[in-house]
């Protein structure tokens, strides 16, 4: 499992003291009013930062990181990733995972048939679509719901789904 977890991405500065706008990557978009320190990763370097301030206008998360100060500093961050500590996660209900720890996993139908991988998992605002990918290279979309998502075992790395009529 990964040691840290991506919680958005930073598209745009916001104001004048050097604000960040961030796309959140969670359900729960207030979780980042007890965020306390976050990583900026960028394409060389991850950096810590202390959380100033979240705030929140049109599901987009305003936040004031100490040390940026001036709207051409946050610029400096745009299109990096936000990312936190394990530890510091909210605590997931039964049933429910970070999608990090599902990439990768094996997925077998309730019959034993290996599908392939799980390369991507989406959210179409109703439900997850898993996005398989065998070793061809051919995608199978499923939904994330109870008919076809039987069983997720991350110990073993694998998911246990059942095709309904149709699916593939």
């Amino acid at each position: 499992m990964q040691k840290r977890l991506e919680v958005g991405q930073i598209v745009n500065t916001f104001g004048i003291k050097g604000e960040i706008k961030v796309t959140p990557f969670t359900n729960d978009i207030r979780r980042f009013d007890d965020l306390k320190k976050v990583y900026v990763k960028t394409r060389k370097e991850s950096k810590l930062y202390n959380v100033e301030n979240a705030r929140y206008h049109k599901n987009m998360v305003l936040l004031k990181l100490k040390g940026i100060n001036t709207p051409e500093e946050a610029e400096m961050l745009r299109n990096a990733f936000l990312e936190i500590d394990r530890e510091d996660a909210i605590p997931l209900e039964e049933g429910t995972y970070f999608i990090a720890d599902l990439l990768g996993l094996e997925v077998y139908t309730d019959e034993g048939k290996l599908l392939g991988k799980v390369e991507d998992i989406y959210n179409t605002g109703s439900k997850d679509i898993y996005v398989i990918k065998d070793e061809l290279g051919k995608q199978v979309l499923l939904p994330g719901i109870d008919e076809v998502i039987k069983e997720v075992d991350l110990n073993n790395g694998k998911i246990i789904v059942h095709l309904i009529p149709g699916l593939v």
